[in-house]
């Protein structure tokens, strides 16, 4: 692991549990967006574990039948664990406010990944820093609702 796969690890454990922290002093009412975009929380199964997982995420796009979640990890030279085990299982839950429903999650194709990854980073330009920053294509997932 690079230094530069440490630092990222360690930002995003910050944003992660900071995040929580905040929703659960709050009542869950704060953080409900967080540089922009809105906040959501991502639940897979685990790939290897079988069990529930959970992971508090920024959505740079949010449209009632589509969340387009970016899976940059700071940069880290691996996907996350998140994006692995919804790759692995695309039947995920989101969870939004007080609701949680169920939804389907793909990787966006090249074309989609061109088209959709210029608002992303208009929305939050260090998804582009990122980028330049890891050899892997971060990939951009869309989330859609399972019926």
């Amino acid at each position: 692991m690079t230094f530069s796969d440490v630092t990222a690890s360690a930002g995003a454990w910050v944003l992660e549990n900071g995040h929580r922290a905040l929703l659960a002093v709050t009542g869950g009412r704060f953080p409900k967006k967080l540089l922009g975009m809105e906040t959501i929380e991502l639940h897979t199964i685990g790939r290897k574990s079988g069990q529930r997982r959970s992971s508090m995420l920024t959505a740079p796009i949010f449209e009632a039948d589509r969340i387009v979640v970016i899976a940059s990890k700071g940069g880290h030279s691996e996907h996350p664990d998140w994006y692995k085990n919804l790759v692995a299982n695309p039947d995920v839950e989101v969870t939004f406010g007080e609701s949680t429903t169920p939804w389907s999650a793909r990787t966006a194709d090249a074309q989609e990944k061109a088209d959709l990854w210029p608002t992303a980073v208009k929305i939050n330009p260090g998804y582009d820093g990122y980028q330049r920053k890891t050899d892997r294509d971060i990939p951009v997932v869309i989330l859609t609702p399972r019926t």
